[in-house]
């Protein structure tokens, strides 16, 4: 795939335009974003990645545009398991509801900080070593068989109480008062760190494990690191506004971690595929558009099952309770 220099210029421009715009406007008005002001913003992120996914498609051909698609849906579906994670953080670590904007937008930047080095460092190892197609298929099928086992065992996430965030604790003097992005403040001549320090700390934790993940899965998808980077910033953009749209929603999402543990490791599968065609053991490899049919239906079938499993639990739940017989009055 030929990229011009143009090409990546206007890429990363806009894209830290973008943030600067997002980080000015959050940083001057603190605020709880309305349902409304949160549709507009994540529909017109996502209408810039399809524009986006459409012109690649035009200007690079199909295949490239296919790969931008699939990849793209990869890393919004992790990116919406790294969602639920920040959900968990902000209510363990009790964020006032105001500044939580502040600590998502921090945690995004900090997420493409991560991903941007990890695609450097991947596409330097995939241009140099072959056999490590080897080494990140395994990795992921490695982490779709841990996912599968904490659903079985159904063990809760618990960010919060990572070493990271446990050390930084006991180091820092940590005071009580919120005062947004302001990580340090005095107060009777006593330095204190905001609680907000130990949240961006545990968000970068956070960020720099599903990095991990994120990027061997998109390198499975395509090795052309225009792609791989782009696919990463249309999904981590409308994160943000999508924490407060679907917040309620994402508790619903029961099996959204077979669906994951499922796509990673076909997508594990694909690059351990590819390994052998790149070294002459098999003569086909995954085509792009079967590996986009597949992901489509399992995401499709974990939100319909989900859903379905939610609903039905809601109404035993009620049935449970309108079958309960009342308390024994009290005799006179």
């Amino acid at each position: 795939m030929e990229v011009s220099a143009l090409e990546w210029g206007i890429t990363i421009g806009i894209t830290v335009g973008v943030l600067l715009f997002d980080v000015f406007l959050i940083a001057r008005r603190p605020h709880v974003p309305s349902m409304r002001e949160c549709t507009i913003a994540f529909v017109i992120y996502m209408a810039a990645a399809g524009v986006f996914g459409i012109w690649t498609w035009a200007f690079h051909g199909q295949e490239y545009g296919v790969d931008f698609f699939t990849g793209f849906i990869v890393e919004k579906s992790l990116s919406v398991d790294n969602l639920f994670v920040f959900i968990v953080l902000m209510s363990a670590l009790a964020v006032p509801r105001k500044y939580q904007q502040e600590a998502l937008m921090v945690g995004i930047i900090l997420a493409l900080i991560f991903r941007g080095i990890f695609i450097a460092l991947g596409y330097a190892l995939i241009e140099n070593f072959s056999w490590v197609f080897y080494v990140f298929g395994a990795f992921l099928i490695y982490t779709a068989v841990n996912l599968l086992r904490s659903y079985r065992k159904h063990e809760e996430q618990h960010p919060e109480d990572s070493k990271v965030v446990e050390f930084s604790r006991k180091h820092l003097n940590v005071g009580d008062k919120w005062l947004g992005l302001k990580l340090f403040y005095k107060d009777k001549g006593v330095r204190y760190a905001s609680p907000m320090l130990i949240v961006i700390i545990a968000l970068g934790a956070t960020d720099l494990l599903f990095a991990l993940d994120s990027i061997p899965a998109i390198f499975g998808i395509t090795q052309e690191p225009y792609l791989v980077f782009t696919a990463n910033v249309f999904a981590l953009m409308g994160l943000r506004q999508l924490y407060f749209l679907i917040g309620g929603l994402l508790q619903r999402l029961v099996y959204l971690s077979l669906g994951l543990s499922f796509i990673l490791a076909w997508i594990g599968a694909k690059l351990i595929i590819h390994a052998l065609y790149k070294g002459g053991v098999i003569d086909w490899e995954v085509p792009t558009l079967l590996s986009l049919a597949v992901i489509l239906v399992a995401l499709t079938v974990t939100a319909v099952a989900s859903l379905a499993k939610t609903k039905s639990d809601e109404r035993t739940e009620v049935t449970a309770t309108d079958s309960t017989p009342p308390a024994p009055q009290p005799k006179d």
